[in-house]
Order: C-alpha cells, then sequence, then structure tokens
C-alpha cells in the first residue's frame, strides 16, 4: 500500500531563538570572540593580582610571577581608602563626591531627555523637525571646545556680587554634564518612544489623559528599558569623568571626583602602581553594581526596535 501525500511538511521546525542562533553563530566567531575575551581580560588580571601585591614585590618583578612569589597583602587598600597616603582626602572621600556628582548628573538629563523625547514623538508644532535636527546636530561639537566657553558663562552668572553657580560647586558639574547628555540622551529616547503603538496613545487621549498622565503612566512605563540603557551609558560616562570634574570642580578635594584621586595616586614620578591598582578596583565597585544591577533592562533596550512581530 502506498503512503499518502497529504503535501504538509513534517519537518519539525526549530524554535526562532534557535535558528537565529545557529545562522549567527559559527565555530570561527566562537573562536575570535574567546580571543579577543581573553586579550582584554588579562591586562584587568595582572591589575588585579598586582592591587594585592607588596610594593617591593611590584618593584621587583611582573605581576605573572605571582606564583614563584606568592606574597599578598590588604595594605594598598587600607592605604586609599583609610590614609590616603598623602595630605589630600583619602579615597573614601572622593568616592561620596563621585556620588553626589554622578546620581544627579544621571538622572537629571535622564527626566528632561525623556519629557523633549515625548514631545518630538507625539506632539505637533511648527518647526518640531528643524529644532529636532539641530538638536542631533549638536553632538557634532566636540565637547572640549566648549568647555572654556560654558564655564566662563558659569562664572559671569551673577545677580549683583551673588554668583548663581559658585566655582567648584556640585551644581556647575551637574548642569555641565546634563548639557552635553542631552543631544545624545534625546534622539535615542525619540527613537524608541515614536515606536510605541500610537493607538495606545490614541485611546488615552479619548479617555480624557492630558500630555502629564500619558507621559508618566503610559510613556514612562513603557519606556524603561531604554531609560535604563542610557542610564547605564550616562552613568558610567560621569563617574569615568576626569576632565569636565577639573574644569567645573576646581581641583579641590570638597567637590573633585574619584578620578581625580587616582591620578593623584600615581604619585610624582608615576611610580606608585601598587596604591593606584588598588584604587582602580575600588573605584569600579559602583559601576559594576549598577551595570549587573540593570542588566536586563539594558539587554531589552539595546534589541528594542531591531526585532519586529
Amino acid at each position: 500500500m502506498g503512503t499518502k501525500d497529504t503535501g504538509e511538511d513534517t519537518t519539525v521546525q526549530p524554535p526562532i531563538a534557535r535558528r537565529v542562533k545557529q545562522r549567527l553563530t559559527s565555530r570561527g566567531a566562537t573562536i575570535a570572540a574567546v580571543i579577543i575575551a581573553v586579550i582584554w581580560t588579562v591586562p584587568t588580571l595582572g591589575l588585579f593580582i598586582s592591587s594585592f601585591r607588596p610594593e617591593e614585590n611590584i618593584n621587583q618583578n611582573g605581576w605573572w610571577n605571582v606564583l614563584s612569589n606568592f606574597e599578598f597583602t590588604l595594605d594598598n587598600y587600607a592605604d586609599v581608602l583609610i590614609s590616603g597616603g598623602s595630605q589630600s582626602p583619602n579615597l573614601g572621600q572622593y568616592f561620596i563626591n563621585s556620588l553626589a556628582i554622578v546620581i544627579p548628573a544621571t538622572l537629571i538629563p535622564l527626566v528632561i531627555a525623556s519629557m523633549a523625547a515625548y514631545i518630538f514623538a507625539w506632539s505637533s508644532f511648527r518647526g518640531k523637525d528643524t529644532l529636532f535636527v539641530f538638536i542631533f546636530a549638536l553632538q557634532i561639537i566636540p565637547l572640549q571646545m566648549a568647555l572654556i566657553p560654558l564655564l566662563t558663562l558659569f562664572v559671569n552668572l551673577k545677580i549683583g556680587e551673588f554668583e548663581l553657580l559658585p566655582s567648584g560647586s556640585y551644581a556647575q558639574l551637574w548642569i555641565a554634564h546634563t548639557i552635553f547628555a542631552l543631544p545624545l540622551a534625546i534622539f535615542l529616547l525619540h527613537n524608541f518612544i515614536a515606536e510605541i503603538p500610537g493607538e495606545v496613545i490614541e485611546a488615552a487621549r479619548v479617555d480624557g489623559a492630558g500630555h502629564a498622565t500619558i507621559f508618566w503612566r503610559i510613556i514612562i512605563p513603557l519606556s524603561v528599558p531604554a531609560l535604563a540603557s542610557y542610564a547605564i551609558f550616562q552613568f558610567l560616562w560621569v563617574w569615568n569623568d576626569l576632565l569636565v570634574a577639573l574644569v567645573f570642580s576646581g581641583g579641590t578635594g570638597d567637590v573633585a571626583p574619584i578620578t581625580q584621586r587616582l591620578a593623584e595616586l600615581t604619585g610624582t614620578r608615576g611610580g606608585e602602581w601598587h596604591r593606584l591598582t588598588a584604587g582602580a578596583f575600588v573605584s569600579m565597585i559602583v559601576p559594576l553594581l549598577v551595570f549587573f544591577g540593570l542588566q536586563r533592562y539594558f539587554v531589552r533596550g539595546l534589541l528594542a526596535g531591531g526585532l519586529k512581530g
């Protein structure tokens, strides 16, 4: 007896995730990724090992000799966290300064940029497209060219003899980082917010919701992945910044961030590696906690809009 041909394809198709993985993954790509990861990780591993080695040990041989000269200490971390090793404030004070700078400098541009992105995406007004292109074009201006004019503006911003933005204050740093962050933030958040289905916005308007209600109760909850992704980028940028901080903090220990202290830990001749390596890994704690805490939102934000259906 012959089998009946139903004309149907009985081949079991793998799930879409498996098919995508099969197309994008190859043995060569995997090997290349492993090599890149090793090349990227080895110097970091060397710095990490050096941060636990005594100063004499570091000066005598390289970190790769750690197995033949197995000697570790926590004095380097105690030095940078407690004593500081010089007359300037210890690393703990600079750590607090960085938190006082980075948290407002991340939240302020995030709020302003999300509001602007919503207006550009879902409101109509004359010159909207021209203004959006102008804001996007501001990214072309090198940050270094704007530092001195902006500092001059802050210094001359007075009411009589009263300085609205005193030199060496957190306010100058917050405003400077916000100004430099807004063009890219508005552009990225606009692209995400504009992809929100229009039916959701229209339904809210039919129910009598205004712009404020739509923004806080619809746009913000739906944009959490994009907001978290940009927040991570902005947080890391401000935390690792040295140039903007030196210009607007006045270089004083009361306001200056942890990056300035790390630069000072190298010593006058750049040879105090035991302190520098320990301080570098102390400064990495907060960025790592932020990244891993928001990692799931970060990945969703990067993939948002990349896949349809």
